[in-house]
């Protein structure tokens, strides 16, 4: 149990009469008491619709309401469902007919509660009459009061004196409008004369300005023989007057006021000269907020109370005398509550009842008392129900007491009204607050439990945990309802408490149940970040919290302390912790604010997002000149750099005359400058922009400056870049690049081509050209010139130029190399070496060499005439190379030339070589059939190239593991007749796999291998898969979709032959896996001779026997060195033609004529 120090009782001290009042529950019958309602008074402006008027008040039963108007019964008119309650509202028409007082009463079984006097005021229109106003003739020097007399309406109002164009009248010392409106002035003089002076008087709450008929004044002044002139311009001063009070009149008034109010004390005079006005207080000194206005003479205190009171006086003074006026000021007030109004009592049956109504004001209020709405006076008969004055006295009060007193204090300045609910009972406690009440709280926080009781006289309530029934004991103190508050609440104060209520009535009790819960943390909170502009921003948040919770938790966001909404079309997306704002500008920059929230408590953290954007215009770009011809500085300030420094500022430039409107880089400046020094080009019209960059990007550029033309000037610079060309060998073709427009600085721009040859000539030759190139005639061929090009225009010639060198046209070399010789340094590699041609004989720049060679014929057939010719270009100054590509066993001939640009020189004298032998390519096909116990018959076809004279074949078969496919045993046979195209190998064993390999042979060595695997034929298991097949239904529909099959295939061999065509070449990849796959079936059907099997064999080898014969096979190589296809031949252009220097093994298209062509024709 925890001490009792962390929990306080808070007891019921039941509805007594009480500072706040009586609060009774509204389950327990009670008379009404006004909660709402119209405070008056209520102007009606013209532009309202409805006036509603307001009425409700709270009671059980609920109470019912009536309205008077001027003390006389009214019915509202057009009331609809829209209100419950006693409210009303009246429409625009007709509205001055409820003008007004109204008051609301509301009444149950229990009495009546009423309102109040609710004034309408319903103000008419504003408006001056017509009016014919005479003009006011008045003499010089005489007062005058032009009176305004403004219509009533609806306050504020503000009044104003102008002329017909709206000109205001001058107003000073002796011109001045009135607080009555009037507008008055001391002494005319003779400016004061015109015809125009009008009274405006605006009411800014309707929005209404009414202006009164034009008022003239005419002021005339006394010439010579006293003869009026109206329009003199005398310069003779009025005759002086002594002062007198224009406002107020007489000697003494009196000025009454309401405590709270502002002071208005307003003295005008006349005279002449115009007098001063001065003001004191009777005996005292006047107050430190007094303030004086209009010239002086009204006197302003605000907020006045009784020390204000008193007699003030005014004292108008002048050279001739002065004019005192005296104000009586009267301080009163209106009806106050002393204490606040009287409030309602609950009490029970035979005590006695004290109502006191403590009002003040000036003059003392009047008291009226009403019981239940109704006039309520002291009866001197009855002992028990006394009205003494401001106090009402019920002895020994009754049930039939209970009712709703009225007292209503009133004076001349208002009044006020009280609703004094008094019940008088006896009732048992009734607790109000729901039994098994359940109360949640996370740990360390406070909690209270509710128990609202109802009782008469007020009940006794106490605490108690429901374990041990022990009263909870701690601080107590007063409070509307009876509840137990528990302070830093912790994990073991869950359980139930009882609250138990008694009086001597009777004893109630209700049951509270705690649970206290673990608090929300934020357990990963946002992260500050930085984000460009434009991209999408991601804030992430998790919590943790109790899991009974989880119904009630909640994620929210504020950002800056304002709470994010959720709209459709928002840019800020919300789930589960993760805040993301899409599209993110600079108005998103802030403090961001995670909420975890539950039904109990929350938790939050903050995260600062930086946005990063380009920076802002620079602003105010000014050009200023430094007193160096065509320098000027420039100078801007810097825009925002919105959260990234400004890396550099970028100047461009714009020219009116040769590209207007197209901007141009001009010149950078470090972000840390707002100035930059600027060197311009003459004769042209410039204007400037600023634009800044920062790491995010450039930003926007600022508005132009102001056009700045520059003087004309000589060119600063001549042309670079000069090249020459050679387009004909007596001539020499100069271009440079010229100088842009804006360098021309000055109009004529032209340029003087100077030449001569280097260490030649000493004079220049010279030509002034307008273009940006000149063509120089009757030069030597490929000589050295010095050439120099200078800028010049209207304003003078350009600096030195500087001097290139060049050669002039070229020609083709006229000499070949010399002492060319050749070393073969293998079958395919030749190295080549030569004397250079001699540099004169090049006439250019040196190009390289060709090598140029010619093979002539292959010793393996010599009779053919060959021309196979091929080159090789080396760029530069060489004088050997190597010639790769050749062909082995071959005779060539070989030249070489110099070339440059123009051309190739003469060929030098021709070398024959020949190439040695070479080692053969594989054989062109291996197979292997007619598999016996013992023996293979291997069949091949040459090589398509045997680079040499074949000496014979060397043949190697590996006795292969089936389980492991590893070599068991190897042998090796060479084979020395050169056209042997078979081979049957004997002595192997009976039922194993054999992988054969067979290599071509010259004298240079043996070629690579072609690779074939096959079986020996095994009669025992042949036979019984055999007999196993035949009795398989499956077995049987194989051979006839075998059978079909076949069919096909020799259709399609047959309209092959009628076509004439043949499958030529190597075929494509996919049927070189058809190839091997059909080995693969050749082999295993060698092993069961069946007469379907073996059709079968035969038909599929005639399918391809049309083909040009494979150039390897398919096969992988049995020393690992020779991938799956690496027999395919390197050189894929073969054709016929390529197999007719064979020895008769390939007929004139191409097929393969061998040991099985009499098998494939009667296949096919």
């Amino acid at each position: 149990m925890r001490s009792v120090g962390s929990m306080q009782l808070v007891l019921l001290v039941a509805l007594t009469s009480t500072a706040t009042g009586l609060h009774i529950p509204l389950e327990v019958e009670q008379p009404p008491a006004i909660i709402t309602l119209t405070s008056g008074p209520i102007i009606a402006l013209p532009f309202d619709k409805t006036i509603t008027i307001r009425c409700e008040a709270r009671g059980n039963p609920p109470p019912e309401y009536r309205w008077t108007k001027d003390g006389e019964e009214f019915v509202p008119p057009n009331i609809t469902t829209d209100h419950t309650d006693g409210t009303f509202v009246l429409l625009d028409k007709h509205l001055v007919t409820f003008q007004g007082k109204y008051r609301c009463y509301a009444s149950n079984k229990l009495g009546t509660a009423m309102t109040d006097e609710i004034e309408l005021r319903v103000p008419s229109v504003p408006k001056f009459p017509k009016e014919v106003n005479v003009p006011i003739v008045v003499k010089e020097g005489e007062p005058i009061t032009l009176e305004c007399n403004p219509p009533e309406g609806v306050a504020p109002r503000q009044i104003y004196w102008m002329t017909l164009d709206l000109m205001h009248i001058d107003q000073d010392e002796r011109v001045s409008m009135g607080a009555d409106g009037n507008l008055y002035f001391s002494n005319a003089l003779q400016k004061d004369s015109r015809k125009d002076y009008c009274c405006f008087v605006a009411f800014n709450k309707i929005r209404i300005i009414v202006q009164k008929t034009a008022m003239a004044v005419m002021v005339t002044n006394l010439k010579h023989g006293n003869e009026s002139d109206d329009g003199g311009n005398s310069t003779e001063a009025p005759p002086a007057r002594i002062p007198s009070m224009l406002l107020p009149s007489g000697v003494q008034t009196e000025k009454v006021l309401l405590m709270g109010e502002n002071l208005q004390l307003e003295c005008i005079s006349q005279g002449y000269p115009t007098p001063t006005m001065s003001w004191i207080k009777m005996g005292d000194k006047l107050p430190l907020r007094t303030q004086f206005n209009n010239f002086g003479k009204l006197l302003s205190i605000s907020s006045v109370d009784e020390s204000d009171s008193g007699k003030y006086m005014c004292k108008a003074h002048n050279s001739e005398g002065e004019a005192v006026h005296y104000i009586d000021v009267i301080v009163e007030d209106r009806p106050k509550w002393v204490t606040g109004p009287p409030q309602g009592q609950l009490t029970v049956i035979g005590t006695d009842v004290h109502i006191k109504c403590s009002v003040s004001g000036k003059p003392t209020p009047d008291i009226t008392w009403r019981r239940n709405g109704e006039l309520f006076s002291d009866d001197p008969r009855s002992s028990s129900k006394r009205v003494l004055d401001d106090t009402v006295v019920l002895h020994n009060a009754r049930a039939e007491d209970s009712a709703v007193y009225q007292c209503e204090a009133s004076n001349r300045h208002g009044s006020v009204l009280a609703n004094i609910n008094i019940m008088v009972m006896n009732e048992a406690p009734r607790i109000l607050t729901r039994d098994f009440q359940e109360y949640g709280v996370v740990v360390g926080r406070d909690i209270v439990m509710n128990c609202s009781v109802f009782g008469s006289p007020p009940p006794t309530i106490s605490w108690a945990r429901n374990e041990t029934l022990e009263p909870i004991e701690g601080e107590q103190f007063l409070s509307p309802t009876g509840s137990l508050k528990i302070t830093s609440a912790e994990k073991n104060d869950s359980g139930n408490y009882v609250c138990v209520a008694s009086n001597r009535e009777g004893k109630s009790s209700v049951i509270a149940v705690l649970d206290v819960k673990d608090p929300t943390k934020i357990a990963y909170p946002p992260q500050d970040m930085e984000i460009i502009s434009g991209t999408t921003a991601q804030l992430m948040c998790q919590a943790e919290f109790d899991e009974s919770l989880r119904g009630t938790f909640m994620f929210a966001w504020k950002k800056d302390g304002e709470e994010i909404p959720l709209e459709e079309h928002s840019r800020y997306f919300m789930n589960d912790g993760m805040l993301q704002i899409m599209s993110v500008n600079m108005s998103d920059q802030g403090i961001y604010t995670c909420i975890a929230r539950t039904s109990l408590d929350e938790d939050n953290a903050t995260a600062l997002l930086t946005v990063l954007d380009v920076p802002d215009v620079p602003r105010n770009v000014v050009i200023s000149e430094m007193g160096i011809p065509r320098n000027v500085q420039l100078a801007w300030i810097p825009g925002s750099d919105h959260n990234s420094s400004v890396i550099e500022f970028i100047v461009e430039y714009e020219e009116s005359q040769w590209e207007p409107g197209r901007w141009k880089e001009l010149q950078k400046v470090p972000g840390n400058q707002a100035t930059a020094t600027l060197a311009l080009q003459g004769h042209l019209n410039y204007q400037f922009r600023v634009y800044a960059v920062n790491g995010v990007g450039p930003g926007p550029p600022s508005e132009p400056s102001e056009r700045y033309r520059t003087p004309p000037a000589a060119p600063e610079r001549n042309p670079e870049n000069i090249k020459i060309q050679d387009h004909r060998p007596d001539q020499m073709d100069i271009g440079w690049e010229p100088l842009l427009p804006i360098e021309h600085n000055a109009p004529g721009l032209e340029y003087k081509v100077s030449y001569r040859k280097l260490g030649v000539e000493d004079v220049w030759k010279e030509h002034l050209v307008k273009r940006q190139s000149f063509v120089a005639t009757n030069t030597s061929t490929f000589i050295l010139y010095e050439i120099k090009i200078q800028s010049r225009n209207s304003h003078g010639w350009g600096p030195e130029p500087k001097v290139v060198t060049g050669y002039s046209g070229e020609d083709v070399p006229t000499a070949a190399p010399r002492d060319v010789a050749v070393e073969v340094i293998n079958t395919t590699v030749l190295r080549v070496s030569w004397t250079p041609a001699p540099p004169a004989t090049v006439r250019g720049h040196l190009g390289g060499y060709d090598v140029l060679w010619l093979r002539k014929r292959s010793w393996l057939n010599p009779d053919k005439i060959l021309d196979e010719r091929r080159s090789l270009s080396f760029p530069g100054k060489k004088n050997h190379t190597m010639v790769p590509g050749l062909i082995p066993f071959s005779e060539y001939r070989l030249t070489v030339n110099v070339f440059n640009k123009k051309g190739n020189g003469p060929n030098s004298d021709p070398v024959t070589f020949n190439t040695p032998e070479g080692v053969p390519e594989q054989v062109h096909i291996l197979t292997a059939s007619n598999a016996q116990k013992d023996s293979i018959l291997l069949v091949w076809g040459p090589p398509l190239e045997k680079n040499g004279v074949l000496t014979g074949y060397l043949l190697q078969h590996h006795l292969i593991n089936e389980t492991t496919l590893e070599v068991v045993d190897s042998q090796e046979t060479n084979i020395t007749t050169p056209d042997t195209t078979q081979w049957q190998l004997q002595g192997l064993k009976e039922g194993r796999l054999y992988r054969f390999l067979l290599r071509a042979c010259t004298q240079a060595g043996c070629g690579p291998p072609m690779a074939q695997e096959s079986s020996t034929d095994n009669p025992a298991r042949a036979k019984s898969q055999r007999s196993k097949f035949s009795t398989e239904g499956w077995f049987i529909g194989t051979v006839c979709a075998l059978a079909f099959l076949t069919l096909v295939t020799l259709m399609a061999c047959f309209v092959q032959r009628k076509r004439g065509g043949k499958y030529a070449g190597t075929p494509p990849p996919t049927q070189r896996q058809d190839v091997f796959f059909m080995g693969k079936v050749k082999e295993k059907e060698d092993l069961h001779p069946d007469v379907e099997s073996q059709g079968m064999n035969d038909d599929t080898f005639c399918e391809y026997s049309e083909e040009k014969p494979l150039k390897g096979s398919s096969l992988r190589s049995l020393a690992g060195d020779d991938a799956l296809g690496d027999s395919v031949s390197r050189d894929s252009r073969d054709s016929p033609g390529d197999y007719t220097d064979s020895e008769g093994e390939f007929n004139e298209d191409g097929s393969f004529i061998g040991e099985y062509s009499a098998r494939t024709r009667r296949g096919c």
